[in-house]
C-alpha cells in the first residue's frame, strides 16, 4: 500500500555535497498543488533578482544569507520563514553554506 505522506528526516542530507562556487537544487516533492525544492548554496553564491508567477514559501534550514524581498533587504539565519506573493521580485545571497527549502504554491498566480 502506498503511503499518503512524504517524510524527510534531514532536508540538508537530500543534497549532495555543495561544490565550491555553486548553487544546487533538488526537487523533493511535486503534485497538482505544490512543488518543493531544496537548494544548497556555497558561500557567496546568489540567486539574482527574479519573480515567480506562483506564491512561494522560503525557509532557511541551515546557514546565513541576505534575502531581498522587493525593496527590503533582510539578514536571515536558520529558522527564518517567509511567504512571498506572486510576482514579488526577490533574490538570495549566501554568506555561509546555506540550505533553503522552497515551496511553490500552484494555482496561486494573480
Amino acid at each position: 500500500m502506498a503511503k499518503n505522506y512524504s517524510f524527510y528526516q534531514d532536508l540538508a542530507a537530500e543534497l549532495p555535497e555543495i561544490p565550491t562556487d555553486t548553487t544546487i537544487s533538488r526537487m523533493i516533492y511535486d503534485d497538482d498543488h505544490i512543488r518543493v525544492v531544496v537548494f544548497g548554496f556555497a558561500p557567496g553564491q546568489e540567486l539574482t533578482e527574479h519573480t515567480s508567477a506562483m506564491a512561494a514559501i522560503l525557509q532557511i534550514v541551515q546557514g546565513e544569507a541576505t534575502l531581498t524581498l522587493g525593496a527590503d533587504s533582510l539578514e536571515v539565519a536558520p529558522g527564518a520563514w517567509v511567504r512571498m506573493a506572486p510576482n514579488l521580485p526577490h533574490s538570495v545571497k549566501s554568506k555561509t553554506e546555506v540550505v533553503m527549502l522552497l515551496t511553490l504554491i500552484k494555482g496561486s498566480g494573480s
